[in-house]
């Protein structure tokens, strides 16, 4: 009998492989959140989800202490707990779709979480951050292109990390596949074009990726392309760090806390939601909002100018 819901959830993700065109990093999510919850309510098939199958999970996963944290004794967040639902939730959709009885997906409830707390850097750190590669070697030429266009584009890491190294630069905007497939565009800004040509014009190398790996010999020799790397989402995560710490900024700085950035200067000096929105490539404005507590300036200005002037 488990290999009736083991079947059902490999036809589960190659549906959202195939049809609904997710990224691999979310199928592998779904794999690890739904296998976590089969093997913990021993669920053989999909009669074996019911209501008191997620109820005991969900206080199991709320008891569980993690593994970063087991020190201080915290439990998973209700946003992680809220994952696996998510998951749990999209895969009774598609039994539903396949009319196979199963429970009602719209009996998964989500937890309630606390308003999302963004991480930012001020201004002055963040001009600290784009001056750290300074040099004119090609690590720190390639360095500050990456920077510049993090903050430029508001780009994730992951489709900073699938730009080809034929990027059109005689034009402000960029076509990028997101999330699900979909393409939106970003826009470019001067210095961050500046600082893309000056790194690819040190490139000596033809690999494909417009972010590559780079040995100290690479810039001295025209390398063989199978021994020049494309950059991975870890390996940003790490330069971004490396200059961070190198600015003297002592808050954790990833590529996406630079992705708030940008989003908060764009509302902050007065960008509509909406577009916003769409420049991130957001697909509930709900998850852009969480920006617009953190840019109120007018609302500030208006507080100080009127606010008990008796």
């Amino acid at each position: 009998m488990a290999q009736e819901i083991e079947k059902l959830k490999r036809e589960f993700l190659e549906y959202l492989e195939i049809e609904k065109g997710s990224a691999l990093r979310t199928i592998e999510n779904y794999e690890h959140y739904l296998a976590r919850f089969f093997e913990f309510g021993k669920i053989k098939s999909p009669n074996d989800i019911t209501d008191a199958s997620v109820r005991e999970f969900r206080l199991w996963l709320n008891r569980q202490v993690t593994g970063n944290n087991r020190m201080t004794g915290q439990t998973v967040s209700k946003k992680t707990q809220n994952y696996y639902m998510i998951a749990l939730r999209v895969f009774l959709k598609f039994l539903a779709k396949r009319e196979i009885k199963a429970l009602p997906p719209d009996r998964i409830e989500l937890a309630k979480v606390t308003q999302r707390q963004l991480d930012l850097i001020t201004d002055a750190e963040l001009k600290r951050l784009m001056d750290s590669p300074s040099g004119s070697d090609l690590k720190d030429l390639r360095d500050r292109a990456i920077l510049e266009l993090l903050f430029s584009t508001g780009l994730r890491v992951s489709e900073l990390c699938s730009l080809n190294s034929d990027i059109n630069l005689n034009s402000d905007e960029l076509s990028i596949r997101g999330k699900g497939g979909k393409v939106r565009v970003v826009f470019i800004s001067d210095e961050a074009k500046s600082a893309v040509k000056k790194y690819l014009s040190a490139r000596k190398d033809m690999n494909e990726a417009l972010f590559v790996q780079i040995d100290s010999g690479i810039s001295k020799k025209k390398p063989d392309n199978k021994d020049v790397k494309h950059l991975t989402r870890r390996s940003v995560e790490r330069i971004v760090k490396q200059h961070a710490i190198k600015a003297g900024i002592s808050k954790k700085v990833t590529p996406h806390v630079m992705r708030h950035m940008f989003a908060t200067d764009l509302l902050g000096n007065g960008a509509d939601i909406r577009s916003v929105q769409a420049i991130l490539g957001h697909a509930n404005i709900g998850t852009t909002q969480i920006y617009t507590h953190v840019t109120d300036k007018h609302l500030r200005d208006v507080h100080k100018k009127f606010h008990n002037k008796k």
